[in-house]
């Protein structure tokens, strides 16, 4: 079987797709795999390490004040559509799969016009532009909400799927708080700004880590790569904190962690859904269309989590949200037992089905 992915920019679309790899290449042993992404963001260092055929093309967002860019980005889908259907034609792949991010437009379209069966996935509440755009060209679309089913009317055809990342968050051996020097028998609480991280959550909660040396509880903070020489500098956090600036597998570490502090893109969602963990959820109001907080308020909802709006956030509401489930042990239970009542489990073998039967 050959199948074609392609996502790109961030790691709410990377991972998932990855997830959606790992579940073919389990089930079908014959699977030759190309990976289509930007010739500069994430997925460009990530995917060849996962020993997958990468191609980049080169294609940017289009923005309401870079307007040469604009211009040039127009040439630059065309240049890539053409790319896209020349190797298509040599590889000839069963099915093509777009996983979000504007650099699945040309891979998707190039499909559409070649007559090559087309899957996309969105991961997110409010659905993505180009995935919007796609939807009337390709053959079955597939979400993690329910209700991003609105968004999808011109498709063919809509399923629930739920995200892969959770089902891959599954089979991801569990890590000891203990490797970090933290005791067994401690609270350990994750706080993550986002797979790129962020100065302004970073900004947010410096001065709370500074004062938290008396409380019961450890906490990892995960700054993000290129913030984490800035977030150390001068200054000194308690014993029980530790900062780093990226932490792999965090999903196996999580499965012995009391609390998850994070922003709510639709991967992180999805893996504390799948743990079944209890969550604070502090939305990033810099995404597009505000997704991030629809993302995190379908959780609060379903009360399985805590969501915090960035510009409400202080020092004394971090430690006292904080204190609340640490605490409050009745509120805590409540979050657990509504997180198991939760389906979380199938999603990628989900879309390996549907898939499959797209492609009979």
């Amino acid at each position: 079987m050959k199948i074609i992915v392609s996502a790109g920019g961030t790691g709410g679309h990377i991972y998932p797709a990855l997830a959606i790899i790992k579940k073919f290449q389990e089930q079908e042993k014959d699977l030759e795999v190309i990976y289509i992404g930007t010739h500069n963001r994430m997925e460009k260092d990530i995917v060849p390490k996962m020993g997958i055929k990468y191609v980049p093309i080169e294609i940017y967002g289009f923005s309401k004040t870079k307007i040469m860019r604009d211009i040039k980005n127009v040439y630059l889908i065309y240049k890539a559509l053409q790319k896209c259907q020349e190797l298509m034609r040599e590889f000839k792949p069963d099915v093509v799969i777009g996983v979000g991010g504007y650099v699945t437009y040309p891979v998707i379209k190039a499909a559409y016009k070649l007559g090559i069966k087309t899957f996309i996935h969105e991961q997110n509440s409010i659905a993505g532009k180009s995935n919007v755009t796609l939807a009337k060209y390709v053959d079955l679309v597939g979400v993690s909400f329910k209700s991003s089913k609105d968004y999808f009317k011109t498709a063919r055809k809509v399923v629930y799927t739920g995200n892969p990342c959770g089902e891959n968050a599954l089979s991801v051996p569990k890590i000891s708080k203990t490797t970090l020097g933290f005791r067994k028998s401690s609270k350990l609480i994750i706080i993550v700004a986002g797979s790129l991280g962020s100065h302004t959550f970073n900004a947010k909660f410096k001065a709370f880590l500074q004062i938290v040396g008396d409380e019961p509880y450890n906490i990892l903070y995960v700054t993000g790569k290129s913030y984490y020489d800035d977030f150390i500098q001068d200054v000194t956090f308690p014993a029980n904190v530790k900062t780093v600036p990226y932490f792999d597998n965090l999903v196996g570490l999580m499965k012995d962690a009391y609390l998850v502090i994070s922003r709510a893109g639709a991967s992180t969602i999805s893996e504390i859904l799948a743990i079944k963990i209890p969550s604070i959820l502090i939305p990033s109001p810099y995404v597009a269309n505000n997704h991030q907080y629809y993302n995190a308020l379908d959780l609060a909802n379903m009360k399985v989590a805590e969501l915090i709006e960035e510009k409400n956030l202080t020092t004394d509401l971090i430690q006292v949200s904080i204190n609340e489930l640490v605490n409050n042990t009745e509120k805590y239970i409540t979050m657990q037992k509504n997180l198991e009542k939760l389906n979380t489990k199938e999603s990628s073998t989900i879309i390996y089905e549907k898939i499959k039967e797209l492609i009979k």
